[in-house]
């Protein structure tokens, strides 16, 4: 370690990571990390824990694509992060779960609204969900620093250090990928939710089927029959001639890899480009192309 003097005081002088090849690059551009609420909201109550100096340098690290590996399970997330030596820094990021009886409680109030529900199985964070938290006696993200339990290999006595802090941003860009992480590390998985979400409304969805089946069918119900097959074997094996519409109009979309767009990053991209704006040159591409297959013209590449 180089040494650095202020008067009759020497200080270590900052380090320089090593470069890394094939490391976790956070995809937010120059700015604020994470684009949803709950990203920011994130981020937001780590920032205000004042840790420091070490905040920025961790999203250099996280810029640079100084974090190796990252792994999320019930309340824990693990990490290898390299620094300036040769051997990557372990990282561990542990928050408190809730218990079986929290979750309970926090479900009836969560099946109260339609919109909960609605929302976390399509993939959202409701906004409100904070407030249904309180309601429990709970909360979603750290109230305080005490609330986060973290411990680093490196030999910065801070805690939490820039190591850590790295993993804080990637962790924020991974839940404008999937809410659900945060529930994770509070303890319960998406399909542990959904189920329990499921079960809090029971009831009222019993009592809707059963009102729904003594309902007489409509008469457009009942009057349709089932569509018969041909009597024709050769015509119900290889088929007949297709009409020239079968494809309905055919054209390229005028967003190029809208679903990719809508599903969101890549989880803990590794790539120099950034996930989406890669894939939106291949889509392009490949829409081209398959006009051109349609048809019938010479390919140009």
């Amino acid at each position: 370690m180089a040494w650095q003097w202020y008067g009759d005081y020497a200080y270590p002088q900052p380090s320089r990571p090593r470069a890394v090849k094939g490391g976790i690059k956070a995809q937010s551009k120059r700015g604020a990390f994470g684009e949803s609420w709950w990203a920011k909201r994130w981020i937001a109550v780590l920032e205000s824990f004042n840790i420091g100096e070490r905040l920025s340098r961790g999203r250099s690290y996280a810029r640079r694509g100084q974090v190796l590996s990252i792994a999320i399970d019930k309340g824990r997330v693990e990490a290898k992060v390299q620094g300036s030596r040769p051997k990557p820094y372990s990282v561990a990021i542990l928050l408190k779960t809730l218990s079986a009886g929290d979750w309970q409680t926090l479900a009836k109030i969560l099946s109260q609204q339609a919109i909960f529900a609605a929302k976390l199985l399509a993939g959202e964070m409701p906004q409100d969900i904070e407030q249904a938290f309180k309601e429990a006696g709970l909360s979603l993200f750290p109230a305080k620093l005490k609330d986060l339990e973290t411990d680093c290999s490196c030999p910065d006595w801070s805690n939490s250090c820039k190591h850590i802090a790295a993993v804080y941003y990637l962790l924020g860009e991974e839940f404008d990928r999937d809410p659900f992480l945060l529930v994770k590390l509070r303890g319960m998985s998406r399909e542990e939710l959904v189920k329990l979400l499921g079960s809090t409304g029971v009831k009222s969805t019993t009592t809707k089927s059963r009102a729904k089946s003594t309902m007489p069918e409509t008469e457009e119900e009942t009057s349709l029959p089932p569509e018969p097959l041909t009597a024709d074997s050769s015509r119900f094996w290889c088929g007949g001639i297709l009409p020239d519409d079968l494809f309905g109009e055919v054209r390229v979309p005028p967003v190029p890899a809208a679903l990719p767009k809508r599903l969101g990053h890549f989880p803990f991209w590794r790539g120099e480009e950034h996930f989406l704006e890669a894939i939106e040159l291949v889509y392009a591409h490949a829409s081209a192309r398959g006009m051109n297959l349609l048809l019938g013209e010479r390919d140009p590449s």
